[in-house]
């Protein structure tokens, strides 16, 4: 059953076949099954998102954009939100148990998270479009002693100690609560619901979520003797390592009131540029054979390929106006050495850079530039920080209100590619 999708499988459906050219694939349950069943006709899938916080991050765009390609390739997406599992927190990944959030943080998050998903998918009442609902219409209902009578004869505590969300944290002598161990038999209830409610036969995941999606595929068989399959995507870093959708400075958010626009499209500008046919796959809905043009543009040239991946991922997300204004003001700043006003901006009182007590080492805290003071020294010793075009070496310089330029303002700047207006008020 647990069988891994071979890269030279011919798949014979529109949205496998895409899913494998476009580097999605990592396992799938009965490849052959699921590949007859998607040519055949029309299927219905699903994806959890929990809700840990106001915004998903840009490590979630492959999960929807499986979806997206799912509707695109004629069949029905399910965005299930995770209102009931959020309350006991997935131990995938994680070397300690998720912080715990009330009912009503949760419910935030939901309403706030819900704006992602409509730039992506075509929400409504036809046989294609996408529906979402939450787990807590069902997982919140179940007594404790009937949730256990009903499902926990289905699973045996040697087989879940065999997977990796479980083996993982237990051999880095990590705690896993008995909380976050009953997770995986509720996503597990959470397919079963799905596949009676709506006819849903496939969970699709990240790598890290391969257990959990074989305990729902083998729990819709065993509770409803239904033909269920499950499908993982890689494991999603960048060359270098880096978890996909983490930056140095935090999470690259999907909510435009968490990430700008322009920080957005700055993310995606500045991929290394081993990853950017990768990332064209993945993030965007441009022609394979276009992609194979940008990704081979040699030298310097490539960064033409990054504005295009840029432009495609901003655009798709918040809209092509918001990704021609990012372009532009990216271009001014860096290319002509100009100012925008969609450049990024943040504002301190007048008051301390009149007191001259404000250094450029703290003033790039402020904005964003760096984690801490002293790795603001360290990047401007090594000749990463600029105040108005011009390099400081020394963090310890003070600003005030006399660096102040013809519009008022301070730009401040590391390395090649961050540029923040600070504006007094």
């Amino acid at each position: 059953m647990t069988e891994a999708a071979s890269p030279a499988l011919p798949f014979k459906s529109d949205f496998l076949r895409t899913l494998q050219e476009r580097g999605f694939i990592h396992q799938v349950t009965d490849a052959g099954g699921l590949d007859e069943k998607a040519a055949k006709g029309r299927v219905v899938a699903y994806i959890g998102f929990d809700a840990t916080a106001p915004s998903l991050h840009a490590g979630s765009l492959v999960q929807i954009m499986m979806l997206r390609w799912l509707q695109k390739t004629g069949h029905k997406p399910i965005v299930l939100m995770g209102g009931g599992t959020t309350k006991v927190g997935d131990p995938s990944g994680k070397d300690a148990s998720r912080q715990l959030l009330t009912e009503d943080d949760i419910k935030a998050n939901i309403a706030s998270i819900k704006q992602a998903f409509s730039p992506f998918l075509t929400f409504g009442d036809g046989p294609t479009d996408a529906i979402m609902i939450d787990n807590d219409a069902w997982l919140s209902g179940y007594g404790y002693i009937q949730f256990l009578r009903e499902f926990g004869p289905h699973f045996t505590v040697n087989r879940m100690l065999t997977f990796d969300s479980v083996k993982m944290r237990l051999e880095r002598e990590q705690p896993l609560t008995f909380l976050e161990f009953n997770y995986m038999l509720m996503q597990a209830v959470d397919f079963l619901e799905l596949y009676q409610r709506h006819g849903c036969v496939l969970q699709m995941g990240g790598s890290d979520q391969w257990g959990n999606i074989v305990n729902g595929v083998e729990i819709v068989r065993r509770k409803s003797d239904g033909e269920a399959f499950g499908l993982t995507t890689p494991l999603l870093t960048t060359s270098s390592g880096a978890k996909m959708g983490k930056t140095a400075a935090g999470a690259v958010w999907l909510n435009a009131d968490m990430r700008s626009p322009y920080d957005y499209w700055q993310f995606w500008r500045n991929t290394e540029d081993a990853d950017v046919g990768r990332f064209l796959r993945l993030f965007t809905d441009l022609p394979i054979p276009e992609i194979e043009r940008l990704e081979k543009l040699p030298g310097a040239e490539i960064n033409e390929a990054k504005k295009v991946l840029a432009d495609e991922a901003t655009g798709m997300l918040h809209g092509r106006e918001a990704a021609s204004q990012a372009r532009a003001a990216a271009e001014a700043a860096f290319e002509q050495g100009r100012l925008s006003a969609d450049l990024p901006t943040v504002e301190v009182p007048r008051a301390t850079l009149e007191s001259g007590e404000t250094t450029i080492a703290a003033l790039a805290v402020d904005a964003g530039l760096a984690s801490s003071r002293g790795e603001a020294r360290r990047l401007a010793e090594g000749g990463g920080l600029r105040l108005n075009d011009e390099q400081i070496k020394d963090g310890m310089r003070p600003v005030t209100v006399a660096d102040l330029n013809a519009d008022g303002v301070l730009k401040l700047a590391a390395g090649k590619k961050k540029i923040v207006l600070v504006r007094p008020f």
